[in-house]
């Protein structure tokens, strides 16, 4: 796909994508060829590059899509959503670019790592509508501007509050016609915990053995097995029934080269989520008095890595 899409500006649903890196850029381009008016909120730099040359993401599942997108270091104009799609190490920052006067009562949809974040947003963006979601997907900034995504799916779960569906149901309608798949549901706990039982086991694995999920489940198999039912014992204590033997066969099916992002920013160097995603484990184990030492294990191991 290339090119400008049709649209009635009018008409376009208003999307301000908080960090246009692998998942942001990704949706940011899919959503601009379905026909929303996207702004990318990002530092100048990438500001500078999305204005010049816009978005260009390669996709095994999509083809190629190339577009303009507008790009800005601030929100300074009322959106109907706000897609939070930066790393939970650089929330803090992030929503100084997202004013709250201006921001209002926006729908807000964090599709980061982990489950306490959305707590956090309730209290910083009181009068927004904070709708938890989760996303599944590979998908890579390899520079400002140009994103790889690699997975053969991009699956979004959203789920709103009493009152909000209305305007979820517009914004999906436009997710699907951007190729992908979403599913709403009225609980967020499934929605939060049901990604982090796959996740948690992925990235904490993956980012450990320095190896791709198929060397992962075949080498530490013993470690895999524990980590799922760990997670899901927790989540289980939270009110969300994980099937265990569902998140083992989905990790099995999964390409076997595919990695973490946990894992792609340990190898960069850069600051890593191990804290909102095996840490907010622990701490939910902890809470309940729930013993999981093979993810605790984990965590100390890879903190200590990175200290």
């Amino acid at each position: 796909m290339s090119g400008e899409p049709a649209r009635d500006p009018s008409d376009a649903l208003r999307v301000a994508v908080l960090g246009p890196g692998g998942v942001g850029g990704l949706l940011a381009a899919l959503l601009t060829q379905a026909g929303a008016s996207v702004t990318c909120l990002a530092g100048a730099r990438t500001v500078e590059v999305l204005r010049t040359h816009g978005l260009r993401v390669e996709s095994r599942l999509l083809g190629v899509v190339t577009t303009r997108v507008e790009a800005a270091e601030q929100l300074t104009a009322p959106v109907d959503v706000c897609l939070v799609c930066v790393k939970a190490t650089h929330l803090d920052a992030a929503l100084e670019r997202v004013p709250a006067d201006v921001l209002g009562d926006a729908l807000v949809v964090p599709l980061l790592n982990g489950i306490e974040h959305v707590a956090e947003l309730r209290r910083r963006r009181p009068h927004a509508a904070v709708v938890p979601a989760a996303i599944r997907v590979e998908s890579t900034r390899v520079e400002p501007g140009v994103v790889r995504h690699d997975s053969p799916f991009v699956t979004i779960d959203l789920a709103p509050a009493a009152g909000l569906q209305e305007r979820v149901v517009r914004l999906a309608g436009v997710l699907e016609r951007a190729g992908v798949t979403v599913r709403t549901t009225n609980d967020e706990a499934a929605v939060l915990w049901g990604k982090l039982a796959f996740l948690a086991p992925f990235a904490l694995l993956t980012t450990s053995a320095r190896a791709p999920v198929g060397r992962v489940r075949e080498e530490r198999r013993e470690d895999l097995l524990a980590l799922v039912h760990e997670v899901a014992s927790v989540a289980r204590a939270e009110g969300v029934p994980v099937d265990t033997d569902m998140v083992v066969a989905f990790f099995d099916s999964v390409p076997e080269g595919m990695r973490s992002s946990m894992q792609r920013d340990a190898a960069a160097g850069r600051p890593t989520e191990l804290d909102a995603i095996g840490g907010a484990v622990v701490r939910a184990a902890d809470r309940h008095g729930i013993a999981v030492p093979v993810t605790a294990r984990y965590v100390a191991e890879l903190r200590a890595a990175t200290d």
